[in-house]
Parts: structure tokens; sequence; C-alpha cells
């Protein structure tokens, strides 16, 4: 086989998952949602910066979503191996398109107290905790076994350019417009997402015998033993659980005020949507790789997490920091695509939500103590040495991941070389 057509050949197949419908439709409703949860913590920032101007504020009300969010992950997941997963996305769509129309209204007419703030942030926390399982879990179903893998980094390349066009919109519109309308914005996202979901038919899942009692805590149960009986699945959502919350608390908390000091509003909008076109590239990167012990590659890279962290606190400015976000970016989504692939492998789909929600929870359960204590501790270490420690966790973090001989030597099923479009793979 020649270059181009080897070439070719790769190409057809990361696009693959592409013609079928089902796919198409979610990938365009995750695709919305993202868009509308990128703008929202970037509107939602400058909107309680313009209201108090205090670090310890925001970070109360971006903590208080990722903590209703946390409380209902496992609920989420549960949730979602019982009922069919199109309805909860549609239904956790459109009651997140008014809670952000509603928290549009409130910051437009200025009636938008710190306590409402977390009330609507608590709500839309719980809705993303309800849909995230659901969204995560059902995209094996709308492709083969064998295009697996080019589906998950096709959808995250989705999400990215939905995330790229969300923070780049948001802090532009802030800058020029008010938060209020880059909330406005949200809600509008939402609800053309749930329309996306309504396109969305796939076999159910085998799930429990008809009329079984179904009991909550025994499923719960049956997710944990799943959960916990793969090293390598909880190793990497410990690494996470420390990751992700230094970034929610320098990126999320501590960027907007140094884009205040330094570059303005509108550039930091424009800074974080460089991360996304890093994912994006990183993404078709992903899809074409052959990598077989992907889950090492991917796990090692979340150190350059630490990068942008590093530039914020020594030298703040909008190139460098868009270059280091970028790097990021590709970094990270070689592990996003190697550790769904890996779970979708080799968790059975009937559990497959919960386990997700497990993961989620350890991986997010942090982001509260992050974003709410990133303020304080900013105030009293200073913004620099507070993003330099945290730097320095992750690479702590990711080099204790990477000593589990189980991360290191998880393999993830390939497609076969061979010229066929489409080869059934072989078992992990």
């Amino acid at each position: 086989m020649t270059d181009t057509a080897a070439h070719g050949e790769a190409g057809a197949r990361t696009w693959a998952p592409l013609r079928h419908r089902s796919f198409r439709r979610l990938a365009a409703g995750r695709l919305l949602v993202y868009f509308a949860n990128a703008m929202a913590p970037v509107a939602l920032a400058f909107a309680v910066l313009d209201s108090t101007g205090s670090m310890t504020d925001l970070g109360l009300v971006v903590g208080a979503r990722s903590l209703a969010n946390v409380a209902l992950l496992l609920v989420g997941g549960v949730v979602a191996d019982r009922v069919r997963r199109t309805l909860v996305l549609q239904g956790s769509a459109l009651a997140a398109s008014a809670v952000q129309a509603a928290i549009a209204v409130s910051v437009l007419l200025d009636a938008a107290s710190i306590p409402l703030l977390v009330l609507l942030s608590v709500l839309n926390g719980a809705l993303a905790a309800l849909s995230l399982p659901a969204s995560a879990a059902l995209t094996p179903q709308t492709v083969p076994a064998e295009l697996i893998r080019p589906a998950n980094a096709v959808m995250r390349m989705g999400t990215n350019l939905g995330a790229i066009a969300g923070a780049s919109l948001a802090g532009i519109v802030a800058a020029v417009f008010g938060p209020g309308w880059g909330l406005a914005g949200n809600a509008v996202a939402f609800c053309g997402a749930a329309v996306c979901f309504l396109g969305v038919t796939v076999a159910p899942v085998v799930r429990a015998a008809a009329g079984e009692r179904v009991r909550p805590l025994r499923e719960l149960r049956e997710g944990w033993r799943e959960f916990t009986a793969r090293r390598w699945v909880w190793i990497v959502v410990l690494q996470f659980m420390v990751v992700n919350a230094v970034v929610a608390g320098g990126i999320q908390v501590l960027g907007p005020v140094v884009a205040d000091d330094t570059f303005g509003r509108g550039v930091w909008g424009v800074v974080l949507a460089a991360q996304m076109a890093g994912a994006v590239a990183g993404g078709v990167v992903a899809a074409r790789s052959r990598a077989r012990h992907a889950l090492l590659l991917g796990v090692a890279v979340v150190a350059v997490e630490a990068l942008p962290l590093v530039v914020l606190a020594e030298a703040p400015g909008a190139l460098l920091l868009g270059v280091a976000m970028f790097l990021n970016g590709v970094a990270l989504e070689q592990f996003g695509v190697a550790w769904d692939v890996a779970l979708q492998q080799n968790i059975p789909p009937d559990r497959l939500a919960r386990v997700y929600s497990y993961d989620a929870l350890g991986s997010f359960v942090a982001l509260p103590l992050g974003e709410m204590a990133v303020g304080p501790l900013a105030d009293h270490l200073g913004v620099r040495a507070t993003l330099l420690g945290g730097a320095a966790l992750v690479v702590c973090a990711t080099a204790a991941a990477l000593c589990s001989r189980e991360v290191r030597s998880l393999t993830v099923s390939q497609p076969d070389a061979s010229p066929a479009p489409v080869v059934q793979p072989a078992a992990p």
C-alpha cells in the first residue's frame, strides 16, 4: 500500500462514525452543550467580579456548581443505566436552558446577588450531574464496536470546537456587551442541544429482567465493584482528584483575576479558545494513533497541565499563555480519548454509566475545594506562589500515577491494519 493510500484509509476511518445518524445528532447536541458550558464560567466569573470584585465570592459561586455536581453524580449514573439515556439528555438540556435564562435575566437586571447566583449555580450543577454519565455512556451505542476509538475522538473534537467558540465568544461578549448576554447565549444553546438529542435513536441496553424491582443502593454497589476491580481505573481517578482541583482553582478562578490585571477580558477568552484549538488538533492525532499503550501516554502527558499555571505565574502574556494552552489541549486529548476507549472496551455496557459516574465523582470531588480555597489561599500566599504550588502538585500526581504497573501495561484493542475500511477489533 502506498503512503498516499494509507493516509487516505486512515482519514476515512477517522471520520467513519459520522456516517451514522444517531452519532451525528449526539455529537451536535454535545457540541452545543459544551459551547454553553464553555461560555458559562467565563461570563459568570466576570459577572461576579463586576458585582463584588471578590475572588472569594467568585470561588463560592463557581464552587457551588461543582459541589452540587459532585453530590448527584452517582444518582446520575444509576438514572442513566435505568432510564432511556436520550430522555435524560433531552430533559437535562431543557432544564439547563431555563436555569441559564434565569441567571442571565438576574444579571441583566442588576438583581444578581451572590446568594441568588449560588442557588442557580447549584441547580446547574445538579442538571450536569444527571447528563454527564448518560452522554458518556451513550457514545458506544451509536456506532459499531470497531469504530469506538474514532467515534470518541470525533466526539471530543466536536465538543472541543464547541468549547472554542463558547470560550472565545464569552470573553468578547463580556468585554463588549456585558456578561449577562453571554449567559443568555447559554440558554439558547442548551435549547438547541435538546432538539439535537431528539434525533438520537439507539438500541436499549440489556438491563434487569422485566418486573424486577429497582434497588438503587444495590446498583451503586455493583458499579463500585466494577470501578474498584480495575486498579488502573481508580489510580487515574486519584490522579485527577489533584489535577482537577488545582486547574479549577488556577484557571477558572485565578485566571480571570490575572487577565483583568494584565491583558484584559477579551483576550482571556481567546487564550481559553487556544486550549480548545489544541484539543481539536490533538483529537485528530488521537483518532489516527495506533499506540497500544495509549493510556500510559495519556496519563504521562497530563503533566503538561502545569505549563499554563507556570506561565500565568511568571510571564502572563497573551501570546506565551496561548501557546501553553494550545500545547496543553493537544496533550490532554491524548489522555481523554485513551481513557474513554479503555473504559468502553473493559466495562460491561449495562454498568458503564455507573462506572463513569464514579469516575466523575472521584475526578471532580476536589473541584469545590480547589475553587473555594484558592481565593483565600491566594490572598494569603499571593497569586504567583499559589499558581506555582499548584503546578508542582500536578507534576507530582502524574508521577505517582505512572508508578502503577497496571497503568503502564494496559493495552487497547486495535483495528486491523489491512485495507478493509471496517474491521472488528480483537477482544481486549
